[in-house]
């Protein structure tokens, strides 16, 4: 049997995910995170992607994050996200319109347009839509 170790994923509304793991990934501020059991502890921002998650007997769960917190101790995990979303719960049509709509705006500034806004905007929509394909691979 594979070792575990307990993640609990939460977001300001709601906690999305609580339970034994066999390992879970995420995008740090400084890349991509594989954490296993007795990893060693770590605190660190995240940006806008997903955590993709390898249930105890294998099983795996993505979540979508906008960005957030990841603290991990030897024996459990908290990911603490501004917003999160179960990958089947997001919207692709919204995703893709809020895409096109970052895009328009990061080409078209205007003095009223915060580049950075629209750039972040644009980070987390194609997030969005990543977590949605990956989704609908792992079905």
């Amino acid at each position: 049997m594979a070792m575990t170790f307990h993640l609990d994923v939460v977001s300001a509304e709601k906690k999305l995910f609580s339970g034994l793991v066999e390992t879970f990934q995420v995008t740090g501020s400084e890349g991509e995170l594989g954490i296993y059991p007795g990893h060693t502890p770590l605190l660190t921002t995240i940006i806008p992607g997903m955590v993709r998650i390898v249930k105890q007997h294998g099983h795996e769960e993505i979540i979508y994050l906008s960005g957030g917190i990841v603290e991990v101790q030897p024996s459990t995990a908290t990911v603490l996200a501004d917003t999160a979303i179960r990958g089947e719960d997001l919207d692709a049509a919204k995703a893709e319109e809020a895409k096109r709509q970052a895009e328009e705006n990061i080409r078209n500034q205007h003095g009223d347009i915060d580049f950075a806004q629209a750039a972040s905007d644009l980070a987390k929509a194609i997030a969005q839509l990543r977590v949605i394909e990956l989704t609908k691979k792992s079905r």
